[in-house]
């Protein structure tokens, strides 16, 4: 089981619900990443912090800077910034309750939660909180501290759990109508809204199915760099009886999740029967 990111309580009036949060998101997101690397020899590029008057400095000199003016700076400690931050206090304080569509998706952040509930004790409110909010179909509007920073968020049904979901502030965001310059009028007879109307009709799905759609371009990424792999080891002469461990790629991809899970006492899921399909080895050790 993956560890869980956060721990705290749910509170809605008198209503204090001891739950746990996990990401929502996959680590790392399934990319493929790369590192970047001197083309003649492939040894990995190394970054210096480097001052231009008295060269390469240790992290211990480096202090952060607000451009005041051009080429001057206000620095700021890291306790001046540390005694401005909320106090963690583990709680996310639901403030209201919205129609799901009183909330714009341009507000969600893209970080996602999911909350079950923390021990044996918290499982009847958090069934009784997630129950009636989808027999009401609402959304909840709280506030939770993250990092030291109080932010806003929105909790709703999904699945038998909760999701949670942190907002950007709107100040954070611009405006719809900073770009009303950008879209010229032009009148639209009552055919061309007809035929787009059928169209759309015609087009739209009466059940939802994210899952069908795939990230092709990193399906073809990951064949690209087997591939490569192979032709490496071929033209390496690497000695069949030093063969390294076999993994497939796109697996380790998906269930990434799962390894960061597992990471602690270095089991492997799949005893260490390795897919065969889309292989590309690495080196052990």
């Amino acid at each position: 089981m993956a560890r869980p990111s956060w721990s705290g309580f749910l509170r809605f009036n008198l209503i204090s619900v001891p739950v746990k949060g996990y990401n929502a998101t996959v680590s790392g997101g399934g990319k493929i990443g790369f590192h970047l690397l001197h083309a003649t020899c492939h040894s990995r590029i190394r970054y210096k912090k480097v001052c231009p008057i008295h060269g390469e400095v240790s992290n211990d000199e480096i202090v952060s800077g607000y451009e005041a003016a051009k080429g001057h700076y206000v620095t700021v400690e890291k306790e001046e910034r540390a005694a401005l931050k909320a106090e963690d206090e583990k709680t996310i304080g639901i403030d209201t309750f919205v129609a799901p569509d009183a909330l714009d998706p341009i507000y969600f952040s893209g970080r996602s939660y999911f909350l079950v509930p923390d021990g044996k004790v918290a499982q009847k409110p958090f069934a009784v909180l997630h129950d009636a909010m989808k027999a009401e179909s609402r959304y909840a509007v709280a506030q939770v501290v993250f990092a030291g920073r109080a932010q806003v968020a929105v909790v709703r049904p999904a699945g038998g759990v909760l999701a949670m979901t942190l907002l950007s502030y709107e100040s954070e965001l611009k405006k719809p109508e900073d770009f009303e310059d950008e879209v010229k009028e032009g009148k639209v007879t009552a055919e061309e809204r007809k035929l787009a109307e059928t169209l759309i009709d015609a087009a739209s799905a009466k059940e939802f199915d994210l899952g069908r759609y795939k990230d092709e371009y990193n399906s073809k990424l990951a064949h690209l760099v087997e591939g490569k792999s192979r032709k490496n080891r071929k033209r390496s002469g690497m000695a069949q009886e030093e063969e390294p461990a076999v993994i497939n790629l796109m697996d380790a991809l998906r269930r990434s999740l799962k390894r960061t899970g597992h990471g602690q006492n270095g089991k492997r899921h799949d005893n260490g029967k390795a897919s065969r399909r889309h292989p590309i080895r690495r080196k052990t050790g």
